[in-house]
């Protein structure tokens, strides 16, 4: 079966789209059945593969679609367009990321127990950068907000999902408990 108008209007749809669309999404602007949307984004996947005849990518972010350029083309770019070196983080805003994308919902009290230092300017430099957000209170006394990774931080690890953080070893993985 050829669809490749079909592919070609998917295409078109996340190009003109600057953040991931779903699948449901995808089927309400285009009006084509599910089925064929997910044949379209295989032959998208397949088109803009791992060559660079394109220096798009199609990747998958929570469940949404979203065409980006090529990462071995980011140095080159990076000097107008400048996104990537925004997004460039200090040593202490990886290891407090890390900690709340391990370890959340999380709250501030509790990332500074496992950091051993103040949280509080990386968190507002996080809460900024929306790499993370309020997920609520935590049900204990003082009622402290509790913190976790947004759609964002997904896109910018490039990650499906929070499930595709990188496994921690034994002596990893006990750091990152949150002790109480």
């Amino acid at each position: 079966m050829d669809i490749s108008k079909e592919t070609a209007l998917v295409d078109a749809v996340l190009f003109l789209e600057s953040e991931p669309v779903t699948i449901q999404n995808l089927q309400k602007i285009t009006g084509l059945q599910k089925e064929i949307i997910e044949l379209a984004l295989e032959n998208l996947k397949d088109n803009y593969g791992s060559s660079l005849k394109s220096g798009m990518e199609l990747i998958e972010v929570n469940n949404g679609y979203q065409l980006v350029p090529k990462e071995e083309l980011w140095d080159v770019l990076k000097e107008r367009y400048g996104k990537k070196n925004e997004n460039r983080l200090s040593r202490a805003a990886l290891e407090t990321l890390s900690i709340i994308a391990y370890s959340q919902p999380v709250t501030r009290g509790e990332v500074e127990g496992i950091r051993g230092v103040s949280a509080d300017n990386m968190i507002r430099f996080l809460l900024g950068k929306n790499l993370i957000r309020e997920l609520g209170k935590k049900d204990v006394p003082g009622k402290p907000v509790q913190y976790g990774t947004t759609e964002e931080f997904l896109k910018v690890f490039r990650l499906k999902s929070i499930s595709e953080l990188p496994k921690l070893d034994d002596v990893e993985q006990e750091r990152f408990e949150l002790n109480g």
